[in-house]
């Protein structure tokens, strides 16, 4: 496995390199953002995992994420950084991040993160070569989502999923009709990750409603179910004819 550590602080890059390479993953060290959205773009094999410094000079690790994205949304980002604030943290997710870790931190967290999204993203690759297990392309009213590409088109408009986002979108399909609890999603999306709160779950939800509904303020698809979580709906037309017979 190779990770990219982004990170302009020599002492922290050579430590986190050092501890890395004691675990037995390749690893690359750049200090911009340009360096890293290079690498990932030219390395051979491929980048597995990114771990990102926010307050990078020049380009920002907030826009650096936002920028690797567009070309590669499945790699994992976990985000390490100084800034501590939750307006910072909804930040970073919003533009991609998996995960989101402070400084000072414990390297044996810090270890254990790192294990834990390289191992979702090798099962997501299992996932992907088990051809027929499930759909890589489903539609439901006028959008289709590539989950293969990890894009979502509606009327035209083609737009790139990141990978929580697609995982939420899944589950959501998976579960048509069913009222899932933020609990659950918590539980069962993020596997309950203790940087997720209810307010980032209702972040996540919002930004899939901009995408795949006609009036994201008047949701048909995802609605809100008070108190409890939210609940998706294929076919609202159908259903709303059924309960009318």
């Amino acid at each position: 496995m190779r990770i990219l550590v982004v990170e302009d602080e020599a002492a922290i890059a050579q430590g986190l390199r050092f501890n890395f390479e004691q675990e037995g993953y390749q690893v690359d060290v750049t200090e911009d953002g340009p360096g890293a959205l290079h690498l990932l773009e030219t390395a051979d094999p491929p980048i597995d995992l990114v771990v990102l410094d926010l307050m990078l000079p020049d380009m920002s690790g907030y826009e650096t994420c936002r920028i690797l994205r567009r070309s590669n949304p499945d790699v994992p980002v976990l985000a390490l950084t100084a800034r501590t604030l939750a307006e910072d943290k909804a930040q970073a997710f919003d533009v991609g991040v998996d995960q989101y870790m402070t400084k000072p931190f414990a390297l044996p967290e810090l270890l254990s993160r790192v294990r834990n999204l390289l191992d979702r993203r090798a099962r997501m690759a299992d996932q992907q070569r088990l051809a027929g297990v499930r759909r890589d392309i489903e539609t439901f009213g006028s959008v289709t989502v590539d989950f293969a590409r990890f894009q979502l088109t509606k009327d035209g408009k083609t737009t790139s999923l990141t990978t929580r986002e697609q995982e939420l979108l899944r589950y959501f399909l998976d579960h048509d009709g069913v009222v899932l609890s933020r609990a659950r999603l918590q539980s069962d999306v993020w596997r309950d990750s203790t940087d997720i709160t209810t307010r980032s779950i209702d972040n996540f939800v919002m930004r899939l409603r901009r995408m795949i509904e006609d009036d994201p303020s008047s949701p048909r698809h995802l609605t809100s179910i008070r108190g409890t979580g939210y609940r998706f709906v294929r076919d609202p037309d159908a259903e709303n004819a059924q309960s009318r017979s």
